[in-house]
């Protein structure tokens, strides 16, 4: 393999960063995606037309299945994605599989064929994260990754913060149906011509051929790949949990109104915004070694706030702590593809954060359904132990981050090595 040299700039140019805000926008239309069931469960006419009012477990298999969905995705296709797509065509073909599956949900005649669909929803989304680590990998420096991870991953706090709300104006003005279509409408007006006009590979450097076997041989030697794997799994997990159940809990625990359900299911992914924008910005000051350090601070952080929510007599109380746990929460967005963009072998950067993002959304996807069936034993304190179990995720993050800490760092990487598709994407 012959691997040409690549001039990495210190000053990423304004064309990488119209990419990253191009990323940031597709981010945010999958997560209103993935949220949409969230609040279509709360509408009787949605689970009685499929059959599953009244079935805790059943709807929190609506989110399981995407993330199952997704997790295989993301650790199997992703290989191919980065060694024949790239990051540009990856996108394209991911965002048109996204438009078709969620056109063809509203039409699904049962139950089954709706939770298919959500496999494949979560299939044709599983490369989205790996992709967007490539592409940051590729266009900035070693040294600058935090604030470029931070500002597309906001796209995952800007997506639910949006997606609650207005998935909420749909079913009130279209119905449950009208959702999905405004869902495939996103993905086609918005998010292909974004791909298609500002996410371009890097001019700096020079594509090698790597089979998608080789780079997905390459992640599995990723070191501490076992470590960065359970904090995924950790930070997923309080995703999913709380996404999932979020406007049923201050629905029916809660008992705030529609309206306040919406604004208050926004508030927390609207200041997690901020606070992973402050995580990018803390670790491009740090030294590597010293990036999981962010993850201590926002997994104890979470934790506390989690654990006060279930203990909170009042239910504005209760609202404050989800917004507060949410900050810390976001503060550790940016650190898992910093990590994998420090560890992971030159190469196979994409395959890495697959391997890494499949396998956690493929164990974290468990968590919605262990809420809901936690939620169905607890009766009157059944919300409280799906939020104990949340709190629960943060000291698995906790653990990770302070093995990596006491461990030895990232090893150097040589700055010419290439993590790019096997042929260069200017040339397609």
């Amino acid at each position: 393999m012959t691997v040409l040299r690549e001039d990495r700039r210190p000053g990423a140019p304004l064309s990488a960063w119209l990419g990253v805000l191009a990323l940031l926008v597709v981010v945010a239309v999958s997560y209103i995606d993935r949220v949409n069931v969230s609040v279509l469960i709360t509408d009787p006419a949605f689970t009685q037309h499929f059959g599953i009012a009244g079935n805790r477990a059943a709807q929190g298999a609506l989110m399981t299945l995407f993330l199952a969905g997704y997790g295989i995705a993301a650790m199997l296709i992703t290989p191919w994605y980065e060694a024949v797509f790239g990051v540009r065509r990856g996108l394209l073909v991911s965002l048109a599989c996204w438009a078709l599956f969620t056109l063809a949900s509203p039409y699904a005649g049962g139950a089954v064929v709706l939770l298919t669909l959500r496999f494949l929803l979560g299939a044709s989304e599983g490369p989205l994260f790996s992709l967007k680590t490539m592409y940051v990998k590729d266009n900035f420096a070693e040294g600058t990754w935090g604030k470029p991870n931070a500002v597309s991953s906001m796209g995952v706090s800007l997506g639910t913060a949006l997606g609650i709300p207005v998935i909420t104006f749909a079913l009130v003005h279209f119905g449950w149906h009208g959702s999905f279509f405004l869902l495939a409408a996103l993905n086609l007006v918005v998010g292909l011509p974004l791909v298609a006009v500002f996410v371009r590979a890097s001019r700096h450097r020079t594509a090698a051929r790597q089979p998608a076997l080789r780079r997905f041989a390459g992640a599995l030697r990723t070191p501490k790949l076992g470590w960065i794997l359970l904090i995924e799994v950790a930070t997923l997990g309080y995703l999913w949990g709380s996404t999932s159940w979020l406007p049923s809990y201050l629905l029916q625990a809660r008992h705030f109104s529609l309206a306040q359900m919406s604004a208050l299911s926004a508030l927390p992914f609207v200041v997690s915004l901020g606070s992973g924008f402050l995580g990018g910005y803390l670790i491009d000051r740090m030294p590597a070694r010293r990036v999981p350090l962010v993850l201590v601070i926002g997994s104890v952080g979470t934790a506390l706030c989690a654990t006060t929510v279930t203990l909170a007599d009042s239910c504005w109380l209760a609202a404050a702590t989800l917004i507060l746990a949410n900050a810390f929460w976001g503060l550790q967005g940016p650190a898992i593809p910093t990590l994998v963009q420090q560890y992971a072998p030159a190469g196979a950067v994409g395959s890495a954060y697959g391997l890494i993002n499949g396998v956690g959304n493929l164990v974290s996807a468990l968590l919605p359904t262990l809420m809901g069936v936690a939620i169905a034993a607890g009766g009157d304190h059944g919300f409280a132990a799906g939020y104990a179990l949340l709190a629960a995720t943060q000291l698995l993050t906790l653990l990770g981050a302070v093995v990596l800490l006491r461990g030895r760092g990232p090893a150097g990487k040589d700055p010419a090595a290439a993590d790019v598709p096997a042929v260069p994407e200017e040339s397609r």
